[in-house]
């Protein structure tokens, strides 16, 4: 079973930039694909971003496409998430997550981590 914690949240003001990661216990995380996925307060939680197994391919939602920015280092069990040009929109508890799929669908990610807050000031 793989373990996820979250970290790097905190809060900063619009047009600034936040850098999550994301630890993972087990040395197969380089056999998982990875998820960044947000719930905003009173929303259902949505996906943010995912990354292939070797770093290769990624895919992002349109809300943060060329702005945020996922990557991983598989000798560190670790992935990222690069947030930048941060707006209001984008405070939320943000989660990463495991799967073996190549999916967007949060109930394909079979592993969640704890979840770290993000909340951007106008």
């Amino acid at each position: 079973q793989v373990q996820l914690a979250e970290s790097g949240g905190g809060l900063v003001q619009a047009g600034g930039s936040l850098r999550l990661s994301c630890a993972a216990s087990e040395r197969t995380f380089g056999m998982y694909r990875m998820g960044w996925f947000r719930q905003p307060p009173g929303k259902e939680r949505e996906f943010v971003a995912r990354i292939s197994t070797s770093g290769a391919a990624t895919y992002y939602a349109d809300s943060v496409k060329g702005r945020f920015t996922i990557s991983r280092d598989n000798a560190k069990n670790t992935v990222y998430l690069q947030m930048n040009n941060l707006a209001p929109e984008d405070t939320a508890v943000y989660y990463c997550a495991a799967s073996t799929f190549r999916t967007t669908e949060a109930t394909e990610f079979a592993y969640w981590g704890q979840g770290t807050q993000v909340t951007v000031s106008s």
